[in-house]
This record gives structure tokens, sequence and C-alpha cells, in this order.
């Protein structure tokens, strides 16, 4: 139907014949010329209507924006001082001889052009339009190259892409499942996997040796800009490799799509302890292009008469850090008070603070509404622990650990962009030697990644000390984003039953979820270990979009609906019957 792309066409191609497929994107009446801007998936092309060839140029002149058109003519070189240097095709136009209209189009609900602003909403209603624009496109294009060459890349290492199943069972946690009732089996249910882990360790155990996937997942969670209840992750695993060899296989994989695609050298990737990490920034994912680190001052606050700081002082599961901003001594009261309801978020109860003025005045060069609490020498104690210099603002976290860590590790990210301190680049990073569990608020333990990641110590070990057991667990981090996690994983029972043991899973509650997988452990299972990176992460920040939903072609919003489809609905009461649901009446439907 088409002999070339609307981007395929330059000056190559003057006095060629050409038959173009596409989108008016713009139409212009110059002079009893009429110029119309056609759009394909490959750019633009300019194609003159001239009214010498009269029923020709009268179905261009009805011509509006989206209509989708076949364009026969001959490419010629534009007009002396016509030339456009931004388009791959703006040496030349296309003279039309035949026009055929192939569908018309109502008005669209927003322009293509860059530089119209669209609510996501009306972005998201309208995806069919808004996938048209050059910038999505060039995302998809994108994200389908990487994902080709990640394929590749794999492929050439010797892993076998194997397809997991998409209907499984619900995990022990559950309440992020996304359940599916089943017909067949009245009561019970389906579950979208929120990772096919059990099914590609159980690929190790059937002597697979390498696999990868890129799989579909699905969480119901609260969304982020980082978030969706379905997306995307490229699935790796592999046996016989320790964590040294599954990371330099993932971290050469990342390295060259960013050397082909960014013509980005990321380097070296640092190794950085969870334990440095979150004491330093109280993240296990710090963005190390920002020069800003916590200073711990619990044993200074410890004395001091100021309840705010010496009740979490001498809290051994509380603590108390200060945070230098160089320069955030000009930051308005205003600006402080918006940062006082942001770290508010995170659950901080108040934000302290002490702008350094002229540090050589001593107390008169400091302004603050807690230096009053405290004595003279703890102050300056504080300060010159933190580095702080004339001109800096000190802003200070006390309260639980994970309260200070999340709070003042968002305002270091927050303050960081604020005040342009975000180094322009890459700094990708390792993060290594995870804790085997946290704590839940009731004292019990949960795994910090999953139940299946090995510890290292032993059974005996990991029983008598579970709170200080490390796992052999990795996290690969770009500009402070997790781009994927990964770890080896148990392959032998008594530790798998172990570490059941210790998250409450009795051995009648295992074999009832996860006996297929202890059977399989039982049957000669290799020692063997992977990773997974989330795609759609990858593709955002390696095409600076501004959130994933952003580089995936139908996303959900930030409720977890799609506005294009008005997903999720309601159903039929025939259906809810035949799978054996009931639904409760929603509050107040008895008296509408």
């Amino acid at each position: 139907m088409r002999s070339h792309y609307c981007g395929q066409l330059n000056a190559e191609r003057i006095d060629e014949t050409v038959t173009l497929c596409g989108w008016v994107h713009r139409r212009r009446d110059h002079g009893g010329v009429i110029f119309v801007d056609l759009r394909d998936r490959d750019g633009l092309a300019q194609i003159v209507f001239d009214p010498d060839r009269e029923s020709t140029f009268a179905d261009a002149e009805t011509l509006r924006n989206e209509f989708v058109v076949r364009v026969t003519g001959r490419v010629r070189a534009r007009p002396d001082g016509t030339v456009n240097k931004d388009l791959p095709s703006g040496e030349i136009e296309v003279l039309a001889h035949e026009l055929e209209i192939l569908s018309q189009a109502k008005t669209p609900p927003f322009q293509l052009d860059e530089h119209s602003s669209v609510s996501e909403d009306v972005r998201l209603r309208h995806r069919y339009i808004d996938l048209r624009r050059p910038e999505m496109i060039d995302r998809l294009r994108f994200r389908s190259k990487v994902t080709t060459a990640i394929r590749n890349f794999l492929d050439e290492h010797g892993f076998l892409d194997i397809e997991t199943p998409i209907l499984t069972r619900a995990t022990p946690e559950g309440a992020r499942d996304y359940l599916v009732p089943s017909r067949t089996h009245p009561g019970e249910f389906f579950a979208l996997p929120q990772s096919p882990q059990l099914f590609k360790q159980i690929l190790m155990v059937a002597g697979m040796d390498r696999y990868y996937q890129i799989a579909k997942c699905f969480r119901d969670e609260d969304l982020r800009a980082d978030r969706q209840p379905e997306f995307t992750q490229i699935d790796i695993e592999t046996s016989f490799l320790e964590e040294d060899d599954i990371m330099s296989i993932a971290e050469s994989m990342i390295r060259d799509i960013f050397q082909k695609y960014l013509s980005v050298d990321l380097g070296d990737f640092p190794r950085m302890t969870w334990e440095e990490a979150m004491r330093r920034f109280g993240s296990d994912k710090p963005d190390l292009r920002i020069d800003m680190e916590f200073t711990d001052v619990a044993d200074l606050m410890a004395g001091v008469d100021f309840k705010v700081f010496a009740g979490p002082a001498k809290d051994p599961e509380s603590r108390v850090v200060a945070l230098r901003v160089p320069g955030g001594a000009a930051l308005t009261r205003k600006v402080i008070d918006d940062y006082t309801k942001f770290v508010g978020i995170y659950g901080a109860k108040g934000l302290a603070w002490i702008k350094v003025n002229d540090l050589a005045a001593g107390m008169e060069g400091l302004q603050s509404p807690i230096i009053k609490f405290m004595p003279e020498d703890v102050v300056q104690q504080v300060l010159e622990r933190a580095g702080a210099q004339t001109g800096d603002i000190v802003f200070f976290g006390a309260d639980k650990i994970t309260v200070v860590n999340e709070a003042i590790g968002a305002l270091r990210l927050k303050a960081g962009a604020d005040m342009g301190m975000v180094k322009e680049g890459w700094a990708p990073l390792w993060v290594v030697d995870f804790p085997m569990f946290e704590k839940n608020s009731d004292g019990s333990l949960a795994a910090l990644h999953h139940p299946f990641t090995a510890p290292q110590c032993s059974p005996a070990e990991l029983r008598e000390n579970p709170a200080t057991a490390l796992s052999r667990a990795y996290d690969m981090v770009l500009n402070g984003t997790e781009l994927g996690g990964g770890s080896i994983r148990i392959n032998q029972p008594d530790m798998q039953q172990a570490v059941f043991d210790l998250l409450g899973i009795g051995e009648e509650e295992a074999e009832e979820k996860f006996g297929f997988l202890l059977n399989a452990l039982s049957s000669g299972c290799p020692p063997h270990g992977g990773l997974a990176f989330g795609l759609d992460r990858l593709i955002m920040l390696m095409t600076g979009a501004s959130s994933i939903r952003e580089v995936i072609a139908f996303p959900k919003t930030q409720s977890a609906s799609c506005p294009l489809t008005d997903a999720p609905g309601p159903v039929s009461n025939r259906q809810l019957r035949e799978l054996n649901i009931r639904l409760r009446e929603k509050p107040g439907a008895a008296e509408s």
C-alpha cells in the first residue's frame, strides 16, 4: 500500500515517485497551494497539493487533522529558505499526484504537538490518540529495541526463554494478590503471579540450568510513579553460579544496553552493604549523585534536656541524625515549613533545623528554634561532626529508625533536587549483605526479600540468631532507583523449613502451600540463584520519562484503573452465579 515511510525520505529520493500512508498532522493553505504535514510511525513528510491537479486539490481541501490518507507523488527539493533542518525529511517535499482518503476523523480531544498541555486522565482515556505522538512512538520503539537486545544478550549467554503460568496459587501474604475465581472449582481461586519465583526455581530443579523470561507480573498495591498493578520483569535464574557470577552477567547486560543505545559507559559498579547504605543515606537504594549523607548524633543528644532528641537518643530502636544541606541557610521559612509537611508524609512528627549564618560568630551566628534547649558545647559538636559551614542548614531527624530513614532519606532527595545538587550522569551501585528478616510491628519476623532467599549461615545458626542473619541477596541500583534485585536461593529442605518456621509458617502450612517446592528441593536441587529487573523502570530511566506510565502502551492510573476501557467494571449477575460469587451490598445501597 505504501512504498516508503515518511521518515525514510531525504534528498537522495529526489525525482522518485513514492506512495506514503499516514495521518494528517497539520494542514496549511498558502496562496492557493495546500501544504500537509503527513505523519507516520517514522516521522513527518511535507506534501504539496497544487491547484493544477483539480480533483486531488479539491480532496485536499477537505482534509482535517488526523484524517488517514494515502498519497502518491514526486519527491522534490524544497525551495530555498524553506528547508527544515530539524526533520530528516526537511530538505524535500512531495508534490502530490494522487490522494486517497482512507479514513476520516472527528476533531481530536487534543493536539499532538509536543507543546500541548493535556491532563494524564484525558491522555489515557484517548490513548489511541496519545500514542500517535512522536514522543510516545519513540519511547515504545526504544523499549522494543532494548527488549530485543536483552533477549539477544541472554540467548548468547546460554539462557532459555521459557514461559511460566499466569494462573497460579495465592501467595502466603495474599493481600497483594489479584485473585481469579475458578468456575470449574467452585469457591476456589487462582492468583495472578507477583513473580515467577517458584516456577523458575523448579525449572532449575528440572535441569534447565539457565532460564529467562520477559514476564508479566501483577501486584495489588498502592501506586507511585514507578509502580503499576501489572508490570514487566526481565526474569533470570541460573544453576551452579555464585553471587559474583550472576551479578557479573547482569552488570554486563545493563552496561551493554547503555553503551549501545545511549553511548554511555556506566563503568564499574561499586558495592555497598545494606548496613552502610542505611547508615549513610537512610535508603537501600541511595542516589549517589547527591553529595549529602546522614550524620549520627544520638550519642551527643542523649544527655540534653530536649526530650524530642533525648528520648530517641536513648532508645535502641530509634535514631537521631543530622543532614547538612550546603547553601541551605538561604531557604525561606515557607520552604522549611513545606519540608516539615513533606517529612510528615513519612511519619515524622516535625523537622528541627539550625541555620548557620556565620559559623565564626558562635551561637550568635546561628538561627534555630531548638538551640535554646541545647547546651552550647553540644550544638558546636553537632555542627562540627556534620561538617557545617557558613551558609548551610542542618536538618534533624529523631524518631524510630524506620521513620527517620524514610523521612530524612526522602528529604535528602527532595532538598538535593531543589538545591540543584543532583549531578549529571549515572551512578550505578550494587547493594549487598541484606538482613534476612525485618520485624513487623507486632515483633514477628518478615522476609526482607522473599522466604526463598538463602542466608549466609547454617540452619542452626539461623534459628539461633535470626535478627542478625544476613542473606545472599543483591540489588542493582541506578540513580536512586532499584533496577532489579535477586539472590542465591535456598536449595536444601531443612534450610527452607527453618526459614518457614521463623516466619511462623509451620510444617503443616508449609506442606499445604509449598509442598510442591519442598518436594522439588528433596529431588536433587542444584545450587541456584537469579534476579529480576523491572523493564518498565529501566526504560523510564533510559528515556528520561517522568513515570513508568510514560513507557507502557496501556498503563493504569494511580488509582489502578484504565480510563480507556473503564476497567475495572461490574459484571453481570449471571457471570457471578457461574463463579459462585455473591457481592455484598455497598453501604447505603439499600436506601438509594
